[in-house]
């Protein structure tokens, strides 16, 4: 039995109750026995079986009163996962499905993919199973504040600096901020995705958006290939798949989908983002209000496909982007995507893929780009805030996007080498969990047992 099959079947004894980790883990853990039979060191050390374990999880209840003076309890979490390469960086996810073993599956996630950056970041995540969705102003408010009571003795900005995920835009984040500088009197950077007003980064709403479709231009060039005049299905209607729409038509690509809970948009004219802002960011409303204020759009509910299914998937294009959710896109949706043509997968959400699709996605050759590599672009810019808001600097919105670039450059690069050096050309799978991963062993080798 392998170093990785010891270590995976004990982890699967340990946590069954938690298979989204389990399936990240798996996911990294199927690409590394290459690297651990070339250096002997990580099994000696017991790398494995250290780096799956959080250095801490922090779990703590919220009290807040909504608009009718009833008090409300949630549950808050912070999983600070492995601070080897430099301080913890992660986003707050508010969300019902929150638990610790989606945290910690997005936090073991957080480690490479913020090792790929090659910026001085460890790995975390954390969050509520608070649902901003219908709630008023002034309950998010509340509840910002009441769950930054908590967190705010646990972070800083050497220490732990969060950001936003699904459900914690902007407007939350102020929330939380400004209550951060109440606790504790101090103005510093320990949140990203802040208004520029405040510290917040120009491009930072853009980056992960944009890093995705850079690492797809990437992919497809070094197959002699480009995006320009391509058809691209992208999931999701949030901060990921708005701009992911508006960079592809940028550099002159055609997005046709967008999707929510509810229901998915196919407009073969093309998304009109100015809309999709409209609806998504002002409105918060559901995409059964872009159908009525574009004509050429169709609007297909949820419940007229197979639960567990997005249409999405089903429009014939040339390049995907799942800018969703996990495990979004099944091995069904994979064998449709391929049937249909597409030649490039690059993913925008955290895991969109379940094994099943990855596994298909690899065997048939295309440009596939997993998400620790090619979502990348949104951790890599809250970096770049950090760096902004401790050399008391404001960089203009083209020299962020440049560094954005280059920086996504240098992940497809590191991950397209890293697969040919141990002889799978284009696994960019493997390519990208092993350059992550060795950087934060070879960290974790050097600092000793601590």
């Amino acid at each position: 039995m392998s170093y990785t099959q010891k270590v995976m079947e004990d982890l699967t004894k340990r946590y069954s109750h938690q298979p989204v980790f389990l399936q990240a883990v798996q996911e990294v853990f199927m690409s590394l026995q290459p690297a651990l039979d070339k250096n002997p060191a990580y099994e000696e050390h017991k790398i494995l079986e250290r780096i799956v374990e959080p250095e801490r999880i922090i779990g703590f209840r919220v009290e807040w009163v909504d608009d009718k003076g009833e008090i409300q309890i949630n549950r808050g979490y912070r999983v600070q996962y492995n601070s080897a390469l430099g301080p913890y960086k992660g986003g707050l996810r508010f969300h019902p499905s929150v638990n610790i073993g989606i945290l910690k599956f997005l936090g073991f996630e957080q480690i490479f993919k913020n090792s790929l950056t090659d910026l001085p970041i460890g790995g975390a995540k954390g969050g509520s199973d608070f649902d901003p969705k219908g709630k008023s102003e002034l309950e998010v408010m509340r509840f910002c504040q009441a769950f930054m009571n908590e967190l705010y003795r646990h972070v800083g900005a050497t220490i732990d600096v969060p950001a936003g995920d699904i459900g914690v835009g902007g407007r939350e984040v102020a929330y939380l901020f400004g209550q951060y500088k109440k606790l504790t009197t101090s103005y510093e950077g320990v949140l990203t995705g802040k208004h520029v007003l405040f510290g917040g980064s120009l491009a930072r709403t853009e980056a992960t958006g944009y890093g995705a479709v850079y690492f797809a231009q990437d992919m497809m060039a070094g197959r002699g290939d480009t995006l320009e005049g391509k058809t691209c299905v992208v999931s999701g209607a949030g901060n990921v798949a708005i701009y992911c729409c508006q960079k592809l038509q940028q550099i002159g690509a055609n997005p046709v989908t967008v999707s929510d809970s509810r229901g998915m948009i196919h407009d073969p004219e093309g998304i009109r983002v100015d809309i999709l802002k409209q609806v998504k960011e002002v409105e918060r409303a559901s995409l059964t209000r872009y159908a009525e204020l574009v004509p050429t759009a169709r609007y297909t509910p949820v419940s007229d496909y197979p639960a567990g299914r997005n249409a999405v998937w089903n429009v014939p294009c040339d390049a995907a982007f799942p800018c969703a959710t996990q495990n979004e896109l099944n091995i069904e949706d994979a064998k449709i995507l391929l049937a249909n043509g597409c030649k490039c997968i690059s993913e925008g959400a955290n895991m969109p893929s379940t094994l099943e699709a990855v596994n298909a996605f690899l065997a048939s050759g295309i440009c596939y780009g997993p998400a620790k590599a090619a979502n990348a672009g949104g951790v890599a810019t809250s970096q770049l805030e950090m760096a902004q808001n401790a050399s008391m600097q404001d960089w203009d919105f083209a020299t962020v996007d440049g560094k954005l670039r280059r920086i996504m450059h240098s992940i497809y690069f590191n991950a397209s080498e890293t697969a040919k050096e141990f002889g799978q050309p284009n696994n960019l799978v493997l390519g990208a969990n092993i350059a992550g991963f060795r950087k934060v062993a070879d960290a974790m080798i050097a600092q000793g047992v601590c």
